[in-house]
Parts: structure tokens; sequence; C-alpha cells
């Protein structure tokens, strides 16, 4: 169902099937992979015809040798997969090496692979809720570096995608009601907004949306 892509070996396929609960089918899977000291990401993917059951995404964790002791480490969450982005690079270097190498370093490295194996990396891919990688994946974004983003995206449902879409459209008509209504002039027992006063707010509400896209999802959008 999946399959890995190290840069500069062949493409993985002996992955080994490690649980299973969901209907019978496997659901926990592992590669073992050598590491040297050029291995930074990797490629996961899913095969072509493979599909992961609705409101799931496949989560993918890296387990490594510990840099001192050369034990293994606990599996450390990387990214995901689901039937929406069925394919990913993710950053998979061990903790504490040096994130940044020179190009002729890499290329030595490349040609004495062999040489510098430092241990072996398994790489876990487990199916589950979407609901449940989601905050994983949250968790991940917060603490990667300043405009890097996941290459991975866990879907929602349809219905969490219908209350999302309906949250965001009272939240722009929230803070068109909020602005408007200080110019509201009372006509015949009618309140009266100036056309000017609505062009005045969408003008101010698209230099705020290209200041900062995201002050919607935030609790209070409506604030001046």
């Amino acid at each position: 169902m999946f399959s890995v892509v190290v840069p500069g070996r062949p493409c993985l396929t002996d992955i080994i099937a490690v649980d299973s609960h969901l209907n019978g089918q496997a659901t926990k899977f592992a590669f073992t992979i050598p590491i040297s000291a050029s291995l930074s990401d990797i490629v996961v993917f899913m095969l072509p015809g493979a599909t992961l059951p609705p409101n799931t995404g496949a989560a993918i964790y890296a387990q490594l040798p510990d840099p001192t002791t050369g034990e293994p480490s606990d599996f450390r969450f990387v990214g995901a997969l689901a039937n929406e982005k069925p394919s990913g690079i993710f950053t998979v270097r061990p903790q504490g090496r040096a994130p940044r190498r020179s190009e002729a370093e890499e290329e030595d490295d490349m040609l004495d692979e062999d040489t510098a194996v430092t241990g072996v990396m398994t790489l876990g891919i487990s199916i589950e809720e979407a609901q449940n990688i989601a905050p994983q994946l949250a968790s991940l974004e917060s603490e990667r570096p300043s405009g890097r983003t996941s290459m991975a995206l866990v879907s929602q449902s349809p219905a969490q995608k219908q209350i999302s879409t309906k949250l965001l459209a009272q939240r722009i008509i929230g803070n068109a009601f909020n602005f408007l209504a200080s110019f509201a002039e009372n006509e015949n027992g009618q309140d009266v907004v100036p056309l000017k006063s609505f062009q005045n707010w969408w003008a101010k509400f698209e230099r705020r949306i290209e200041a900062d896209p995201s002050f919607l999802e935030r609790e209070d959008p409506n604030a001046n």
C-alpha cells in the first residue's frame, strides 16, 4: 500500500505489517532504513490504486537511534498522507545533527554511502482517524521554521468542511455588521447605511486579509 524513496537509493517496497484492527485489515506498517550522514528527507507515497478508509489518514513516524547511546529513541511524528495528498516529502533528520551541510559533504556521503551508515531508522506508518492526526499536524507546523509548511494534508469529512465554511461566512458577515452598524442612520423608521461606508469596510477588509490571512480563524475576528 505504501512505498518509500530515500534519495540516492532504490525505491523501498519491503514493508512489514505490524498490527491490524480495522475490519481485519492491517493498520500499522514499518520500513527499516539504514541511516547515513546524508539522510535528511525521504519521500513516502501510496501505491497506485491504494486508498485509505473514509475520514482517516496515514500518520508517518520515525524512530531514530539516540545520538549518544545508539539505542532506539521514541517514535516521532513527522507528517501524514491522505487520499487527497497521497505523497509527501518528510524530514527525518536525526536529532542533534547539524541541519545544513555543504554540497561537497553531501556528494562525498552519496559516493561513500556504505561507510557513512550510523544506525537504523524504523519508519512507521499508522492508519488513524483524521481527527486524531490533525492536532499532531498542527503541533508539527508550529515547530517548523517560518515559511515552511507541511507537504502532507489530512482531509476533513464533508460535514467538517460544511461547518468550517458556514463559520467562515458568519465571521465575515459579523465583521461587516460590526463595522457598518456605527454608520447606520434612521430614515422613516429604517436603519440605512450609506454605500460609501460599505465600500470603506470592503477596502479595510481586503487590506486586513492581505496583512493577516488567518485573522478570521481566530476566536475574535470581528475586532477592529
